[in-house]
């Protein structure tokens, strides 16, 4: 199967020379161009990508952001970070953040490519299988009790999906746009697939909770009744209403903190801002590596007139507070 490489930066001039120079290794993956990280969320989305090569400068969504979103949405594929303004810190948080190679400019094609083509290789470092049943195969790998990721492509349509087994039972599935159980349902209608076996599953969050067995015979009966699969607005990042006030969410939460902290409450904006992303997610991972469990929210003192309180989301809550609010209170009703 031939793999999906996401190359993001917003100097055109350097995705096109990327683009050409890696034409001869067209053999070994493909290439999709992203001009900011927003369009490159967009392109996760609508795509099974194998691996993302991000630049940092860029505006919207810079190369951290990217970083943060692909780590905390799709923690399976992997990210190379270029970069211009290359330092040792800048390095280093980028590997904290979860990069898995760091290159600056400038720089041969070559060796860029000698990089994504050795993490390639590690999405069939189990094996592959070409023109099997994807339903008999996985059934083993359940009585296995492998963990594992599986990527399949489909013989007549050529679609792409991805499956994550821990220890037999399957986590999650994404097929394109689908996720969750709405992707194993189209997963399981192919007849014949090309798989590949990748040692591991980076996904720890459990979405899918119907046995494996279930799936299977459901995604046949589907098949034979001609349903076809849709994306539930739960699994939509920006599905509401038409007439839906899109600023309800933050108004609840001021009304909440007014009503049940008090006058003296010391609130000052609600808003969301996705600039917040990245420090969310190193907080996650701090809390994560001391076991301290899922983080809901947190306050942030920068010693300045104004304190913070961040919601952790799709997109990140901010709330700003005179420093001398009743904390412990705001935290939590919050936290309820």
């Amino acid at each position: 199967m031939i793999k999906t490489v996401l190359l993001v930066d917003d100097d055109q001039e350097m995705l096109l020379a990327l683009k050409g120079g890696f034409t001869r290794y067209r053999d070994s993956f493909g290439i999709q161009l992203a001009a900011d990280g927003l369009q490159a969320v967009e392109k996760l989305k609508q795509s099974v990508i194998s691996l993302v090569v991000t630049d940092l400068k860029m505006p919207g969504m810079d190369g951290f952001e990217l970083l943060a979103h692909i780590m905390e949405h799709y923690p399976d594929i992997p990210v190379i970070i270029i970069t211009g303004y290359s330092t040792p810190e800048m390095e280093r948080l980028a590997r904290e953040g979860g990069a898995v190679g760091y290159i600056a400019k400038p720089f041969l094609i070559e060796n860029l490519a000698r990089q994504i083509i050795a993490r390639l290789s590690k999405e069939s470092e189990g094996g592959t299988l070409h023109n099997v049943s994807s339903g008999m195969f996985l059934q083993l790998v359940e009585m296995e009790q492998k963990t594992c990721t599986i990527r399949l492509e489909d013989k007549l349509t050529a679609k792409k999906g991805i499956l994550f087994f821990q220890n037999g039972k399957l986590l999650d599935a994404r097929a394109n746009d689908l996720m969750g159980e709405n992707a194993a349902y189209e997963i399981f209608s192919w007849d014949q697939v090309n798989l590949s076996i990748q040692n591991g599953c980076a996904l720890k969050k459990k979405r899918i909770h119907s046995e494996l067995q279930h799936l299977i015979l459901e995604a046949a009966r589907r098949k034979d009744e001609g349903i076809e699969e849709t994306v539930p607005p739960s699994e939509l990042e920006e599905v509401a209403p038409v007439d839906a006030d899109p600023n309800a969410y933050l108004k609840s939460i001021q009304e909440k903190i007014e009503i049940e902290v008090g006058p003296g409450c010391g609130l000052e904006d609600v808003y969301q801002d996705d600039s917040w992303s990245g420090l969310i997610f190193q907080f996650a991972r701090i809390g994560e590596y001391f076991s301290l469990g899922e983080l809901t929210l947190g306050y942030i003192d920068k010693g300045e007139r104004t304190d913070y309180i961040v919601l952790p989301g799709e997109k990140t809550t901010v709330i700003s507070v005179n420093p001398k609010c009743p904390r412990d209170k705001m935290l939590e009703v919050l936290g309820d």
